[in-house]
Formats: C-alpha cells, sequence, structure tokens
C-alpha cells in the first residue's frame, strides 16, 4: 500500500502523519501522478497550522515530479509513462494523486524531477514577482530578505540574469556566503539589522526600487523604511509569524509607495498564465539558474523537514521522496 502524509489537526510538525493511501483512478479531464519528488515550502506550513484551510482529506503540499500513470476521460496532450511536473495544487504529499490534467507540464529531457519538484512554485513566484508584481528591467534595484533561502536564492540569480541590483538581507555571516555565491551585490547581515540604514548608505541615500518580504512580523513595516519615493513592497509571507496590521500612513502619501500582496497560488491558477510562466520557470532551470535540492527526505519523515525549514537550518529547496 502506498503512503501519504495527512495532517491530524492544525498544529506542529508532529501533526504530521503517514497514513495509507491507494491509488484513485483520474476522473474526466484529471491524470493520476506517481510522484518521484515532492516539493516543501512555507505554504505547507501555513496549511499544516491552519493558517490556511486544508481540503477535507488534509494532505498538504503543492508541488511535485513525477511520472504520469493513468488519464481521465477527455485528457489529450499527455501520455502514460511521460514525466511531468507541477504547482499549485494542494494534495501533494501522497505517493500518487489526482490531478487536473491542465496542471500538468511536461519536462524537458535536461531537467530532472527533483529540481522541478524543489522548485517550480518558487519559480512561479519569482516570475510573478519579477514580471507582474514590478517588472524588472536593467538598472532595477532590489531588497530582498532571506537571500539565502530557497525562493530568495532564485529571486537573486533570476534578478541578476534580467540586470538587476540585488540587496540581499541574511541572519547569519555563513547565509551571506551564500547569498554572495547566488549573485547578490550586497548582503545585510543580522536579525536585528538596521536595514533602512544600511540600504540609505547603499543607494546613496535613494533606497531600492522594488523589497521583497517573506519573513512578514513587525519586519514589514521596516521593509516599507528601504524603499524610494515610489518603490513598491511586496508581502509574500510570514515566516516570522502574523504581520501587525498596516496603517495606511506606513504607505503613503509621504512614501507614495505601491504595496502588494501576491498569492503564487492565484497566480498559478490562471489557466492562460500558469503553462507559459511554467515553461519560463523550466527553462531557467535548465539553464542553471536553480541548484539543489538543498535537502532530500522520506515522505515519511515530512515532520523533520518542517521542523527544520521552521528553524531555518535548510539552505535552498528541500524535496520529500516518496
Amino acid at each position: 500500500m502506498d503512503k501519504a502524509i495527512r495532517v491530524t489537526m492544525p498544529g506542529g510538525p508532529e501533526e504530521l502523519k503517514p497514513i495509507d493511501w491507494p491509488a484513485a483512478s483520474p476522473g474526466p479531464g484529471e491524470i493520476r501522478i506517481r510522484h518521484r519528488a515532492i516539493g516543501v515550502n512555507f505554504i505547507d506550513v501555513y496549511h499544516r497550522t491552519g493558517l490556511y484551510p486544508l481540503p477535507k482529506d488534509g494532505v498538504p503540499g503543492v508541488e511535485g515530479a513525477g511520472i504520469v500513470e493513468a488519464l481521465g476521460e477527455g485528457v489529450e496532450g499527455l501520455s502514460i509513462g511521460q514525466r511531468v511536473a507541477y504547482a499549485g495544487s494542494v494534495g501533494a504529499y501522497a505517493a500518487t494523486r489526482r490531478l487536473p490534467a491542465w496542471r500538468a507540464v511536461p519536462l524537458p529531457s535536461d531537467v530532472p524531477e527533483d529540481l522541478a519538484a524543489a522548485w517550480l512554485l518558487k519559480g512561479l513566484t519569482v516570475h510573478m514577482l519579477l514580471t507582474r508584481t514590478y517588472p524588472v528591467e536593467p538598472g532595477s534595484v532590489l531588497l530582498v530578505h532571506a537571500a539565502a533561502g530557497g525562493l530568495g536564492s532564485l529571486l537573486t540569480r533570476w534578478a541578476k540574469r534580467l540586470g538587476a541590483t540585488v540587496i540581499g538581507t541574511v541572519g547569519s555571516p555563513a547565509k551571506a556566503e551564500i547569498a554572495r555565491a547566488n549573485g547578490a551585490d550586497h548582503v545585510v547581515v543580522g536579525r536585528d539589522a538596521d536595514w533602512a540604514a544600511d540600504v540609505s548608505i547603499l543607494t546613496d541615500g535613494r533606497g531600492v526600487d522594488f523589497a521583497i518580504d517573506g519573513i512578514g512580523g513587525d519586519r514589514l513595516v521596516a521593509t516599507f523604511g528601504c524603499i524610494r519615493r515610489f518603490g513598491t513592497v511586496a508581502s509574500i509571507g510570514q515566516a516570522a509569524g502574523p504581520i501587525p496590521p498596516l496603517a495606511v500612513e506606513e504607505v503613503g502619501p509621504l512614501r507614495s509607495a505601491v504595496f502588494a500582496r501576491p498569492s503564487v497560488m492565484a497566480y498559478s491558477a490562471e489557466e492562460t498564465t500558469y503553462p507559459t510562466a511554467a515553461g519560463a520557470v523550466l527553462s531557467m532551470i535548465a539553464s542553471g539558474v536553480a541548484s539543489g535540492p538543498g535537502a532530500s527526505y522520506r515522505l515519511e519523515d515530512a515532520a523533520r523537514a518542517h521542523a527544520d525549514l521552521e528553524a531555518g537550518t535548510t539552505v535552498g529547496a528541500s524535496i520529500l521522496r516518496p
């Protein structure tokens, strides 16, 4: 019998429990995929804690890669045995799963399943941020928090390919070296660093064009102090905890800032956007912009993967192997 991971009740990593998981027949317009690798993301933590609700089966995870094992009625353009990846659909922490066929993106021969599973959702997030939230171009100046993490690493590398200058923030000197290796032009070290003061020095008092915050907590307000007038702040997560209420005065009129709270789940749900964006991500992966994965766990060890992610001990992207 195959296995899956279920959230027994909202709470800590210990609430992730292995269960028996029979392979289900795909319905019309669906496929069944047998996972070779499953991505681990902070949204999985938010599902586990109850911040975002899970479907009734309680299986978290929103991306994976593997082999098409069965086709439902009306599915065209895919074949049994084909290698595919997907992102943005909850229910990945399982050996097999049913999936809407339009979500399955054929994998090029030069993209391994583990890289696709580790980076597709993060890549879609980067694509959303750098093309829709704030179109980055040569000369753009970005602030990337947690620049040594999975998303921060990919953001930095992709932004550098677009000709941007990247200022990264990290929590330790060791992670500063990782951020620099990813291409960050400048790195601010320390969880209690005065980001606004350091950024002001690095930008000759101007501030950055675009700041991306996945830390949350009270750090979002501090991020507004780092942008130029009419600059953009994107809030994409809250790894440090809930974000306190944000006064509209923090956004403007003095700063005249643009504030975005974009969702990669909403972005990947756009059927006209998703295949083009996913194709761009896979091309970037094939070109070497993504490395790793940083850590690999057995599916049954999902609780440890979550604990490591929340503790900040992981570097890059992590995967589960069924």
